[in-house]
């Protein structure tokens, strides 16, 4: 299981995203009306569609999704935001991408500033870890959902790129082209996955032991806590046997 992977499963444990539904909301309305600035219509703007989908998936109410991408598209007045992109380090020298949309970049570049040092951690320059990571399709399904050789198929057929596997569940990776073809696909196969996105994934992860696992656990959390954070991404992998304490 990928350090990635493992976040996510904290994440749900700790019953994180149920606890902060107002905080995905908030930052889902704020990626669809930057979407929506290119074009309102889904069926034409890629991005657009993928954040009313994850929209949908979090239950947010129609008229909610309608008003974000009016604010988008000028319909009704608005926030103006900035999206920026930080990088830094975490402890044991873990790299971290932060992107942010923001209304104050003064006040967001202070305040990811404190939580980077708070917590045992260096914002880096830019440029400085963004090459570490690469912008893929991210699918996760429940080995108890597919068959491997089945899965497979249906990944391969429809324009992904690999398909790994842990004891739990599968992980699929697309490029972002593809990633609606296959995650499309593999629900018309009667397969649900547990998560799916496109995601800033990293070419390899640092190992991190002991309390350098605690120190980086808050330190993400710091970071996502901002409500102007919309994600987090980092290289940071550790034993699956410290799961359960973390999770607890």
């Amino acid at each position: 299981m990928s350090g990635h992977s493992k976040w996510a499963t904290i994440k749900h444990k700790k019953g994180a995203l149920d606890a902060k539904r107002g905080k995905i909301f908030t930052r889902l309305i704020k990626e669809i009306s930057i979407a929506a600035k290119t074009g309102g219509d889904p069926e034409k703007n890629p991005r657009l569609r993928t954040a009313v989908a994850a929209a949908k998936a979090e239950n947010m109410p129609s008229d909610n999704i309608k008003r974000a991408i009016q604010r988008g598209t000028g319909e009704l007045p608005g926030v103006s935001y900035e999206e920026i992109t930080f990088e830094g380090y975490g402890p044991g020298g873990v790299a971290i991408l932060v992107e942010v949309t923001t209304d104050n970049r003064n006040r967001t570049v202070s305040e990811i500033r404190h939580a980077f040092g708070k917590n045992n951690g260096n914002m880096g320059e830019a440029g400085s870890v963004a090459w570490m990571f690469g912008k893929k399709g991210y699918i996760v399904v429940p080995k108890s959902a597919a068959k491997e050789d089945d899965l497979l198929n249906i990944v391969l057929e429809n324009g992904g790129e690999d398909l790994r596997s842990d004891n739990e569940n599968f992980e699929i990776y697309t490029d972002p082209g593809a990633y609606e073809t296959v995650l499309e696909a593999i629900k018309k196969a009667g397969i649900k996955p547990t998560s799916s996105e496109v995601s800033m994934v990293p070419q390899n992860y640092i190992k991190l032991e002991g309390a350098q696992v605690n120190q980086m656990i808050r330190l993400i959390e710091a970071l996502e806590e901002n409500d102007d954070v919309q994600n987090v991404y980092s290289n940071f992998d550790f034993d699956e046997k410290q799961l359960e304490e973390i999770a607890g």
